[in-house]
């Protein structure tokens, strides 16, 4: 029946997820790449699409409703749950369409949550006790706190242990700065100007904070090897100086006071990446009251040349530097969170970039993180939306363009997201520090 949106008539027929989509043939291919999928309702007023799991139209038990148009999935007809090119027909109660592709899974199950100190704001995962399970560390704004969750297998993660550091911590790094392959932590303290260094002491535990001068609100933290000496080094945004902090690594875990480069207006987010093709990271950074992206190219020895900017969206709040057209070269995709946008600058060569391209976002959009989520070897962009307590992915279409978001709602201001197989299934998972709930939720790929 044209026009008609059919729900069944019982509490086991519920939509399993609700997507935007551009029109009912990208309707089509989501609920064709999902297992789960009996069947879809597309609305052509608002392009929502609803996923159906279980429609069970011989019983005729179905409600309607208008400006909508019902698919149900033929028997068979499913995109295989890995990545295989197949010949796929859904038949409409308009229309019938046939399409070849290649679509591999790409829904994150139900959140599981879990509890952490107050106002988590960054998460980051690593396994931190050399058991080849990632483990999850996040930093706890008001608790002056680090919590570190063991993964206990399969996906599940132990209660939190946690560590003092310093006043109002904002970001959070892992990484092994003195070289004994055990990953230690490194998070940034807005409220008391400067960096904590804790030393992983084996068994996924960690010494006591060494404390590092910073500038006037450090804010985020990226930790990069920027001199060629095979120790990596601390480089901070600080937020309240307009100026980025590097600090060289010294040895044995150690780094010396900051340089500092001039940047923009509020720095929010670094990422340090070589964008230029010379084997020297450079500085991205992201200036949240000047509404542009920084790049320092690294001019050698762990020093930098002067910022070379280009406009953004407003109030530009985290980026990321990753290949997503491959061409072998490190695009920036950052979020916007003033102009609810994500946007995506592909890189022209030479440490230049194209102006952004713009994709909608949700309500004040926090963190980015760029992984390949559905196996197709294409970078996606998975973004936290604070202000509409929800996830948006954005699978790649190729050629640096981006599908429209699927959403997936977490509640209670998602502010922080990593993208790692937390369950060894070769299945990226989706790591949120939920500020508002003082926890942090984990959804499994499907």
């Amino acid at each position: 029946m044209i026009d008609s949106k059919f729900y069944c008539a019982n509490t086991t027929c519920l939509p399993f997820i609700n997507i935007i989509t551009l029109n009912i043939k990208n309707c089509q291919f989501a609920c064709l790449s999902q297992s789960q999928c009996i069947a879809a309702t597309f609305h052509r007023s608002t392009s929502n699409c609803e996923l159906f799991d279980n429609i069970l139209n011989q019983n005729e038990n179905m409600l309607t409703d208008v400006d909508a148009i019902s698919m149900n999935v033929i028997s068979g007809t499913q995109f295989p749950s890995e990545p295989t090119t197949t010949s796929t027909s859904t038949t409409t109660s308009s229309s019938s369409t046939s399409a070849a592709t290649t679509i591999a899974c790409n829904v994150f199950l139900n959140q599981t949550t879990y509890a952490v100190g107050f106002q988590p704001i960054s998460v980051a995962v690593a396994d931190v006790n050399s058991d080849n399970k990632p483990d999850i560390v996040v930093a706890n704004r008001n608790s002056n706190t680090v919590s570190v969750l063991l993964n206990a297998g399969s996906g599940t993660f132990d209660a939190q242990t946690t560590y003092t550091v310093g006043t109002q911590p904002y970001q959070v790094a892992v990484v092994d700065v003195n070289n004994d392959n055990k990953p230690d932590i490194i998070v940034t303290n807005s409220g008391a100007n400067n960096i904590s260094v804790l030393l992983n002491a084996g068994s996924g535990t960690f010494n006591t904070q060494i404390i590092y001068t910073a500038g006037s609100s450090p804010y985020s933290v990226a930790v990069v090897d920027v001199n060629g000496d095979n120790k990596p080094d601390i480089i901070i945004t600080n937020w309240g100086s307009n100026n980025v902090g590097v600090l060289l690594n010294a040895g044995n875990g150690t780094f010396n006071a900051q340089t500092t480069y001039a940047v923009g207006f509020n720095p929010q987010s670094v990422a340090v990446v070589d964008v230029n093709s010379d084997n020297k990271p450079d500085i991205i950074v992201a200036n949240w009251g000047a509404n542009n992206i920084g790049i320092l190219l690294n001019a050698g020895s762990g020093t930098f040349h002067t910022q070379t900017t280009y406009s953004v969206g407003t109030r530009p709040y985290s980026v990321a530097v990753v290949d997503v057209n491959s061409d072998n070269k490190p695009d920036i995709i950052v979020a916007n969170s003033g102009s609810n946008s994500t946007g995506v600058l592909l890189n022209a060569g030479n440490g230049t970039f194209s102006a952004q391209t713009s994709y909608p976002a949700g309500n004040f959009p926090w963190s980015v993180a760029v992984v390949d989520v559905n196996t197709d070897s294409k970078p996606d962009i998975i973004v936290t939306n604070s202000n509409s307590n929800d996830i948006d992915v954005l699978l790649n279409a190729g050629n640096g363009t981006f599908n429209t978001q699927i959403v997936y709602t977490v509640g209670s201001s998602p502010s922080s997201v990593a993208v790692v197989d937390v369950n060894q299934d070769n299945k990226p998972d989706i790591i949120v520090a939920k500020a508002t709930s003082s926890s942090v939720a984990v959804l499994l790929h499907c």
